[in-house]
């Protein structure tokens, strides 16, 4: 199979223009290049180059490729650790958009009494939304007002400075809604570099390290604590260790995977995934949803229940999505690469002159010691 032509858009979204299309293209094959070259290796030791990692655009992928989809849930897992119980972890998640980094983000809209009327989803990268507001602004007024609010101004977004603020007061509450990802890890760059960084097997003392909490901690690719980082790392490194070339599948991006309504029930007995509204991607590769109940109804989504207790929280809801991203792996069996022999580690500072004298001074003292240094794949079509 050829190279790939381009790096398409995430959900195959039709925003961009031709020239913000190549500009897209670009930004992802640079992105996958600098995570294969790997950190500096004068400042990070172990961790490059990422010779298992393969750009689709330059190399091609071999006829035995298999997909696979790997999945994790939305409730951000460091605060459900954290809390007591259900009630306080929903609402520390629906407080701060800072809190949900699983890679899927939410806004909730209330009515007068109190009680949710919509949930806004979204698991877009920012940095298509950087990308969109430099090459076509007025598009990205125009899909605010359509998903947001139609009292969205372009100031708002823009500023004096006519610079786009991905943490605008319309995307950056959990109240005025959620147009894309806007919490520090949730990012397509984190991702394709956690996906890369899980490509190199590596052999400590003997053993080969295989789950994936051993994986991330000695790699350290991302938050242990996570649903997500340890999963997608653990994934990924299970077809490297196959001798496998590896590389995120074709739109690169994160993407919604189902909502699980079982133990829902409605006030009128209908079927609560009925107010699961897809607004954004594709059907394969959807980025937004709304769960919302439409007015002829008749009740809200706050009147739905789940296992016998009413929504009175978004993350209640989040409890029962599951966000996915898609890899692909081929040439079974054929790597060369050589494993690595120890785990991720900052470079030593070189020493100063007097320090070396020292060192050397101490080694030279009898009887001195130094200190000892211490998912499941198918076949792709």
């Amino acid at each position: 199979m050829s190279p790939l032509a381009s790096y398409g858009p995430p959900g195959y979204l039709d925003d961009l223009d031709e020239t913000g299309l190549k500009a897209w293209n670009m930004f992802i094959s640079d992105r996958v290049d600098n995570s294969i070259t790997g950190p500096d290796p004068h400042k990070v030791l172990n961790d490059s180059p990422r010779s298992q990692f393969y750009n689709l655009t330059k190399t091609d992928t071999a006829a035995d490729a298999q997909e696979a989809t790997v999945t994790w849930t939305a409730f951000p897992r460091l605060v459900k650790i954290q809390s007591l119980a259900d009630a306080q972890r929903w609402r520390r998640a629906d407080a701060s958009r800072d809190v949900q980094d699983e890679y899927c983000e939410w806004s909730v809209t209330r009515n007068a009494a109190g009680k949710i009327t919509k949930v806004m989803f979204t698991c877009e990268g920012p940095e298509y939304w950087q990308l969109l507001a430099q090459s076509d602004p007025a598009k990205v007024l125009e899909l605010y007002r359509t998903h947001i609010n139609p009292n969205v101004q372009h100031n708002d977004l823009f500023g004096a400075t006519g610079t786009y603020n991905p943490r605008n007061r319309w995307n950056d509450s959990t109240t005025d809604g959620a147009m894309h990802l806007i919490q520090p890890s949730n990012t397509l760059g984190a991702e394709i570099e956690l996906a890369a960084a899980a490509t190199v097997v590596r052999v400590i003392d003997g053993h080969e390290l295989t789950t994936e909490q051993e994986l991330i901690h000695c790699s350290k690719y991302g938050e242990p604590e996570r649903n997500s980082d340890p999963h997608i790392g653990g994934a990924v490194n299970d077809l490297a260790r196959q001798k496998a070339d590896v590389s995120l599948a074709d739109p690169v991006g994160l993407y919604f995977d189902k909502l699980a309504t079982d133990g829902w029930t409605t006030p009128d007995g209908s079927d609560p995934k009925d107010y699961w509204i897809r607004q954004r991607g594709d059907a394969t590769y959807p980025v937004r949803f709304v769960y919302e109940v439409p007015q002829d109804k008749g009740f809200t989504v706050g009147d739905i229940e789940i296992n016998g207790k009413p929504i009175q929280f978004g993350a209640q809801i989040a409890d029962f999505i599951t966000i996915k991203l898609t890899g692909v792996a081929c040439r079974f069996g054929q790597s060369t690469t050589q494993p690595k022999n120890a785990c991720v580690q900052e470079a030593p500072t070189p020493a100063e002159p007097a320090a070396v004298a020292r060192n050397l001074s101490a080694a030279s003292v009898p009887g001195y010691r130094a200190a000892p240094l211490a998912t499941s794949w198918t076949r792709r079509r």
